[in-house]
């Protein structure tokens, strides 16, 4: 599931508009961020703290170079918690003339408190308090610069694992030791994963370099599909880690969720996102909300976010060797999606967004890789990197269009036939005069007629 929101790219504030079915090392360290493992196993009595930030692009500047919908997270963690009406004591060294801003508490959509709370420091000596409380993070924005930040009271260690610095062992005596902090985190090079500490028990067996391992496999799957290869300066990856947040609710029916700077899972998710052989096996909703999170705008209609979204999952489902959704077979009929999408060509009122169910609308998609190539999703990705074209989320007509030309120009043919005639999308007589206007010769394999 994915939720559609509105906010200013100036802060993380979140208004809602449109739902759709569906550590610590050092900050300046790891870039992911986080305090030492020293700090992270220190006593709750309060002791300085001190971090380096280094300033990465805002959120939405990277959403906008990467022609993505949603924002990613541009926090860095601290591996800190700062408890509920507590006053923080820190001063900050701009060294390179650019000063942090501070922020408490946890994502939670759909919870009483739904967003962290962002407090601009000043040069010198700062006292911050939160009614609320909760994890703490910073943010800096620029291209490389620093600042120093110290810590010198208010805030207690949270249990942190930090892949690549952290024992198992040392892990689970911050879990037995610093039970001040009612948050857990998990940091990797590319993750975030916030944890309430009772989630975090629950799975606390888990091999948890494994597991952050495997979810760094994951977060590379989808970096590939989407030609995020460094080749040029637009195809970087994004800035920063991912964020991945224990959630207290979701609305009935609702799995998990991705949203502009987090992907939220229930407690009741924690089975296959925190655990190794969960992950690994039944992972299909983190792989698909960590995919919204890299889907482009220009050919996303509405009637697609909930389709080209499973681009990505199936991705990570072939990097981690896994059989493909697309090849399960329906209970009912005893036939796969790319069956009973296949009975339906050619019958009377086809349309593809009415016409075919959830892993049928995926077909055509993973099609395109069987009859072009591998390579298919990351060189369109390029191309609507470089030309980033624009739409709002109501011209559905114009990214309809935009998949159908786009897809017949990285493929070097004509695909009016399979989008137009085979599979029934809406592609309107201007996207049909835009693809004729193309000149490409009709391609050598009819792609419709291609399965894993």
């Amino acid at each position: 599931m994915r939720k559609s929101i509105s906010s200013s790219p100036a802060s993380p504030s979140v208004g809602r508009r449109t739902v759709l079915a569906a550590g610590a090392g050092a900050v300046a360290a790891l870039g992911a961020g986080a305090v030492s493992a020293q700090a992270a196993t220190r006593s709750p009595a309060v002791r300085p703290v001190s971090l380096t930030v280094t300033a990465r692009p805002a959120a939405e500047a990277e959403r906008l170079r990467l022609a993505q919908a949603l924002r990613g997270s541009e926090f860095q963690a601290t591996g800190l918690y700062a408890p509920a009406g507590a006053t923080l004591s820190l001063t900050v060294q701009p060294h390179d003339d650019l000063v942090p801003t501070l922020w408490i508490g946890a994502w939670d959509y759909y919870g009483d408190i739904t967003e962290p709370r962002g407090y601009p420091l000043t040069a010198g000596s700062n006292n911050v308090t939160d009614p609320h409380g909760g994890p703490v993070y910073l943010t800096l924005t620029g291209q490389g610069e620093r600042a120093g930040v110290l810590f010198r009271s208010g805030t207690v260690p949270m249990p942190v694992f930090t892949l690549g610095s952290t024992t198992e062992a040392a892990y689970q005596h911050q879990l037995d030791t610093l039970t001040a902090s009612p948050w857990v985190e998990l940091h990797g090079p590319n993750t975030i994963m916030t944890l309430t500490r009772e989630g975090a028990l629950l799975y606390r067996g888990e091999d948890h370099a494994a597991l952050l391992r495997l979810i760094e496999t994951i977060i590379d799957s989808h970096a590939r599909i989407s030609g995020l290869d460094g080749s040029k300066p637009v195809h970087r990856r994004k800035a920063g880690p991912y964020h991945f947040t224990e959630v207290s609710k979701v609305p009935t029916g609702v799995g998990a969720y991705a949203t502009h700077g987090y992907n939220g899972f229930p407690r009741a998710y924690l089975d296959r996102a925190t655990t190794v052989e969960g992950l690994r096996t039944r992972g299909w909703g983190l792989y698909h909300e960590l995919g919204h999170l890299h889907q482009q705008m220009a050919y996303k209609p509405g009637g697609l976010t909930e389709v080209t979204v499973n681009i990505y999952s199936l991705a990570a489902q072939r990097t981690l060797g896994r059989p493909s959704n697309l090849l399960t077979v329906d209970p009912a009929t005893g036939l796969t999606a790319f069956q009973t999408s296949r009975a339906k060509f050619g019958t009377a009122g086809l349309t593809y967004e009415k016409s075919f169910g959830a892993y049928e609308k995926l077909v055509p998609l993973r099609q395109l890789e069987l009859a072009f190539g591998d390579d298919f999703w990351p060189r369109l990705h390029k191309l609507v990197r470089e030309e980033n074209p624009q739409s709002d989320y109501t011209e559905n007509a114009k990214r309809y269009r935009a998949l159908a030309t786009y897809s017949s120009r990285v493929a070097g043919y004509d695909l009016t036939d399979f989008f137009v005639n085979t599979w029934a999308f809406p592609v309107d007589a201007v996207g049909k005069a835009e693809l004729a206007a193309l000149g490409l010769p009709q391609p050598p394999v009819d792609p419709s007629a291609l399965t894993d």
